[in-house]
């Protein structure tokens, strides 16, 4: 038996080992695909459906949409964005009833966050808007947008693609001109995970106020943002929340801003009456003046399976899982990878990256593109890089085996 024949062996043995020892393995076969020989790496970028998704969904169709019609919202639909937002709250944000809300997609709530931020921050001096040079491209053509309409200084934070933004650079780049900091809990490139507890006591010291993107930790990744004292955060429900495609976004507004909160894209669902139909804009109290149009209704009947499923095993099972996946993909790069001159773009301690790694090869587009021919899906990331999205609840660790090999049998040919 050559060395490398050895180390098939030995890396299939452990992932049966790991897949039968996973208090969350029951899990996964609710979600659609599962079954198959589908090797799903991209669930940091869309979720899996559950499979009672297709009954709630053809519920919500036929009994309450077809059933009630318009009178669903009186019923239901219009207090949809509270209830899920409280449900989120508990069982993913760590935050308290009343300061989540579901709306909008992730590049318009981080709109109106930022300005909100700034407009409760209402100090002259502070003229500086902090972000980073890596953040996902949403999130820095916003702050350079709104520095531009508000006549603001853009701060960048050289950040390592590699690595991410720390609680140094942060404490670097902020002082007395600071107004806002934007900044990913999650880096998308890399998976590296911030210190956000750290990172948000630095900016308060210095003044600030911080604005928390959680698209890639909302799901994957325990968050206390009460508790931590978040101002405010926002993330999409698409990827660990399994909404579908172009599900709704979340906002989270810390309770002690939400009575002075004034956001800045002013429609009817976030009136105070919204169907008064009067002239002049009341906001609504609380959360919910963090609404503007009609709520997406499809996305969030989607996600409820999901909400439900976090809420039963518990966040801090899901992130002890995803530290056994992505220490598990690691293990398969070093023998598998590595000595095909694929180098590791995340970091090897699991305390400091999400729920995905990222590789990073010069063939990799190519490769990428061969392999959903063969049911392995990766996600490709320009220039070079291919990331690994492990879902907790819905990736199990023979699959991940599976869909590398794959990716070393390109490599090989």
């Amino acid at each position: 038996m050559t060395a490398e024949t050895f180390d098939d062996v030995t890396l299939f043995q452990r992932a049966v080992q790991l897949d039968a020892e996973d208090p969350l393995a029951r899990y996964r076969e609710l979600f659609i695909g599962t079954e198959t020989e589908l090797s799903y790496l991209d669930g940091n970028s869309l979720g899996r459906p559950l499979k009672r998704t297709v009954d709630d969904v053809s519920r919500f169709i036929q009994e309450s949409w077809g059933g009630r019609l318009i009178r669903g919202w009186d019923e239901e639909w219009l207090d949809m964005p509270q209830v899920i937002g409280d449900q989120l709250g508990r069982a993913v944000l760590g935050a308290a009833a009343g300061q989540s809300i579901i709306a909008d997609s992730t590049t318009v709530v981080l709109y109106k966050m930022i300005r909100a931020a700034l407009a409760a921050v209402a100090d002259p001096a502070r003229t500086e808007i902090v972000a980073d040079t890596d953040n996902f491209p949403t999130d820095r053509y916003l702050v350079e947008g709104i520095a531009r309409e508000e006549g603001l200084t853009l701060r960048w934070i050289d950040a390592d693609p590699a690595a991410g933004v720390t609680a140094d650079q942060v404490r670097a780049a902020t002082g007395p001109a600071t107004a806002v900091v934007v900044l990913s809990h999650v880096a998308y490139r890399s998976g590296f995970l911030a210190d956000l507890p750290a990172i948000t006591s630095a900016v308060h010291d210095a003044g600030g106020l911080v604005v928390w993107d959680l698209c890639h930790s909302a799901g994957s990744v325990e968050l206390q943002l009460d508790a931590w004292d978040v101002d405010f955060a926002a993330g999409c429900t698409y990827k660990y929340l399994n909404g579908g495609p172009g599900s709704p976004a979340f906002a989270y507004v810390n309770r002690r801003h939400l009575p002075a909160l004034r956001q800045p894209v002013w429609g009817w669902m976030g009136r105070k009456e919204a169907f008064e139909m009067a002239p002049g804009y009341e906001p609504a109290p609380g959360i919910r003046g963090f609404l503007s149009g009609t709520p997406a209704i499809f996305g969030m009947v989607a996600m409820r399976g999901t909400l439900d499923l976090l809420e039963e095993a518990g966040m801090s099972a899901v992130r002890e899982k995803s530290r056994k996946l992505t220490g598990y993909a690691i293990e398969l790069y070093d023998a598998w990878l590595a000595p095909h001159g694929v180098k590791l773009a995340t970091p090897r301690n699991p305390e400091l990256r999400g729920s995905h790694i990222t590789l990073d090869h010069p063939g990799f587009r190519g490769v990428t593109a061969a392999l959903w021919e063969q049911d392995v899906i990766p996600d490709f990331r320009a220039p070079q890089g291919i990331r690994i999205g492990l879902s907790p609840l819905s990736t199990g660790f023979v699959e991940l085996r599976r869909g590398v090999a794959a990716i070393r049998a390109q490599l090989q040919a």
